[in-house]
């Protein structure tokens, strides 16, 4: 009130002279009242929410790029950055609070933007940020185990991620994925499905090189002959993904099969690392059981020789996918060095020791996240694959207190190769 509030949403009243709106959920009212201060930014923007463990970013993405291929200038919101009205902006989070979103759909609209490709966490999600948001198109990717420290369970996961899908319109659901089913069961209309398996959307006759992968799409039109330059079978099903939104926003077929063919990698996922070295390196964003095994598997697909992985877990976060992904790793890698990955508060041992748990004896230990990469590049072999996991296109790596030290592991991997060399 003293730096000029002109009224107050409080969840009792707190008789401070000015007029109150007294609500049972702060959070849950600071979405429609954002939006109704800002004066409904989203009814003139056309917003494809994208929510899902894994694919959310590759997809917003991809739905971003077909959309400005075909002559709308799009917006982009989520976890690797931010693009208003042309320009790029760093991301504090995947998605922001309610004002600052509503705020930023203003500034979309102000820069010339007609649409605006975004990434919903469950986190958004379950605390009421996305309220307030009137969304063109809502895609699901997938639901895997993540973020059980903030939801109880599965279940409380999932249905964070179904409060996306609450209000009526067209939504995108991958039926590869069984909570994809289930979803799609419970909207039971309005529902366009995807996947490799069935759906209005199904790759079939998928083939894999060094340029990416080709393959056939079945669609309500009839088949398509769809290219990729970005590789392994999670990110075909992302273009399928991209396409069936954009296929719903009114983008025609033509020109959204010419964007998806010129498509690039974005950063921090399935990035190749090249210093003229015989083999391949790879950095990615996997940080679940699920994503670590979809990249490995991905990466097999381009391994003469043998296949290297180093990652490690989040501290402060869900403790019990720990194993789950020493057992990914173990299942799927040949060599698996085990390390420290943004432990927060918590020791960093102890981390790497729940990992172990599930990677087996094969798995070697090694805390210094930077010290595990040069151990694992100047030991790979021609034809082999160094895969980089957990990081991505994060700058930093962080500890107790807040504290956050500098690092990236494209950029420790370039120096490990330049040393070698």
């Amino acid at each position: 009130v003293a730096r000029g509030a002109a009224a107050l949403v409080c969840q009792r009243p707190l008789g401070l002279g000015v007029p109150e709106v007294v609500v049972g959920d702060v959070r849950a009212a600071m979405g429609p009242a954002a939006a109704r201060f800002y004066g409904h930014p989203t009814s003139k923007l056309d917003v494809c929410g994208i929510t899902g463990t894994n694919g959310k970013t590759t997809t917003a993405f991809l739905v971003r790029d077909v959309l400005e291929h075909a002559g709308r200038q799009t917006g982009l919101m989520g976890t690797v950055k931010q693009v208003v009205g042309g320009a790029q902006e760093s991301a504090e989070r995947t998605t922001p609070e309610a004002i600052d979103l509503q705020a930023t759909f203003v500034r979309m609209l102000e820069g010339g933007d007609r649409s605006c490709a975004m990434e919903v966490s469950s986190h958004a999600l379950a605390l009421g940020r996305a309220e307030g948001i009137d969304f063109a198109v809502k895609v699901f990717t997938n639901l895997t185990q993540d973020h059980l420290d903030f939801h109880d369970d599965m279940e409380a996961y999932y249905l964070a991620k179904r409060r996306l899908f609450d209000r009526p319109g067209p939504a995108v659901v991958n039926t590869d994925d069984a909570y994809g089913r289930r979803l799609a069961e419970e909207l039971g209309r309005d529902v366009t499905t995807y996947g490799l398996e069935g759906g209005d959307y199904r790759a079939r006759d998928i083939g894999f090189d060094v340029t990416g992968a080709q393959f056939t799409v079945d669609t309500p039109d009839g088949p398509i002959a769809m290219t990729t330059r970005l590789p392994g079978l999670f990110n075909v099903s992302n273009v399928l993904a991209a396409f069936a939104a954009a296929r719903l926003m009114g983008v025609e077929a033509a020109p959204a099969v010419e964007a998806l063919s010129k498509a690039g990698r974005v950063a921090g996922r399935f990035e190749p690392v090249e210093e003229g070295q015989p083999f391949g390196v790879l950095v990615d964003y996997a940080h679940t059981p699920d994503s670590l095994e979809n990249v490995l598997r991905a990466a097999r697909e381009l391994c003469r020789g043998e296949l290297h992985v180093v990652f490690g877990a989040g501290g402060d976060r869900d403790s019990a996918k720990r194993p789950l992904m020493g057992r990914a790793a173990a299942d799927n890698a040949d060599r698996l060095v085990v390390t420290s990955d943004n432990p927060r508060s918590e020791d960093p041992d102890s981390i790497v020791d729940q990992v172990m748990a599930g990677a087996g004896a094969r798995a070697q230990r090694e805390v210094d996240r930077r010290r595990a990469i040069d151990l694992v590049v100047h030991s790979a072999q021609e034809g082999d694959v160094v895969v980089i996991a957990g990081k991505g296109h994060e700058q930093g790596q962080e500890f107790e207190s807040g504290r956050k030290e500098p690092f990236d592991d494209v950029q420790v991997a370039r120096e490990a190769l330049r040393a070698r060399a």
